[in-house]
């Protein structure tokens, strides 16, 4: 039963994170906390999980000619320098017993702040350009910086700080910035990994089951994208983040089922409203032949 859902678990995740351009650690380690893993735990093995499934992801974006790569780059080489700050912080929290409450509450605070954003965004009408033209580079170097340092703190792979602020402050339009934003993680991701690979104890085996998992969905999430409009996306967006949200604040009160119940709930109604766009698009596209 363990292999199974932890395998399942996997392939789940990494759907949405091949839909959202996320690695999938934002919802992996909270979901790992909330299964009783220590933060640290949860951080490296969501690190492992998410060099998967945002390699599985790409392969689709390309097809779809969907990552802008100088940009990407830019935002990788920056992240990948701000991983080796993040890591002695994390160390300096677990060894004085800090890690279980300064990470989940950074978690929130990064959360609230990103699932307001997107559900502005979501709310605008605003008319996104292919490719922007000259995105300011110190930007650029910003968000990648930061994102790196949120991958090595919370195990993320930085695409759920990526995606947003792309769309934001770089004016790319939300499945670019998808795209970009898997590569991206896939530059800052093993710079992250390897800072903990051999100083902290990784349970491989629930690492490799969620993988193993990881590589089915992710190509498939990337897909989903063709169904939705930008506008969509941004609203899915802002609520996979207050749901997460809501979880790690269930996490410190105690409440971890209850937390559990609503990522579920959430990942389920996904689901659905994908089956339905599918059926939906495929229903038009008879009647126009």
């Amino acid at each position: 039963m363990t292999i199974i859902l932890f395998f399942l678990l996997g392939a789940c995740i990494s759907v949405l994170s091949g839909f959202f351009g996320v690695g999938g650690g934002f919802i992996l380690t909270p979901l790992l906390m909330l299964l009783g893993f220590s933060p640290i735990e949860a951080v490296t093995t969501s690190l492992l999980f998410t060099l998967g499934t945002s390699f599985s992801g790409i392969t689709t974006h390309i097809r779809y000619k969907n990552i802008l790569w100088k940009n990407g780059l830019i935002l990788g080489v920056s992240g990948m320098a701000s991983t080796q700050l993040a890591r002695p912080f994390v160390i300096f929290l677990e060894k004085r017993g800090m890690d279980e409450w300064v990470i989940p509450i950074f978690y929130i605070m990064l959360l609230s702040y990103f699932a307001l954003k997107m559900f502005k965004q979501g709310k605008k009408t605003t008319t996104f350009v292919e490719e922007p033209i000259s995105p300011s580079l110190l930007k650029m170097i910003f968000i990648g910086a930061f994102a790196g340092f949120a991958s090595t703190t919370l195990g993320v792979g930085g695409g759920f700080i990526i995606v947003p602020l792309s769309v934001s402050f770089l004016g790319f339009e939300p499945k670019k910035a998808i795209g970009t934003s898997l590569f991206t993680i896939f530059l800052i991701v093993p710079a992250a990994f390897l800072s903990y690979a051999f100083t902290v104890p990784i349970n491989y085996k629930v690492s490799l089951l969620l993988v193993a998992g990881g590589l089915i969905g992710s190509s498939f999430g990337a897909k989903l994208t063709r169904y939705y409009e930008n506008k969509e996306i941004s609203l899915l967006l802002s609520g996979i983040y207050i749901a997460t949200l809501i979880s790690v604040i269930f996490k410190l009160i105690d409440l971890s089922l209850a937390g559990l119940i609503l990522l579920g709930c959430f990942i389920l109604y996904f689901f659905i409203r994908s089956i339905m766009k599918i059926r939906s698009f495929k229903a038009k596209v008879n009647e126009s032949e």
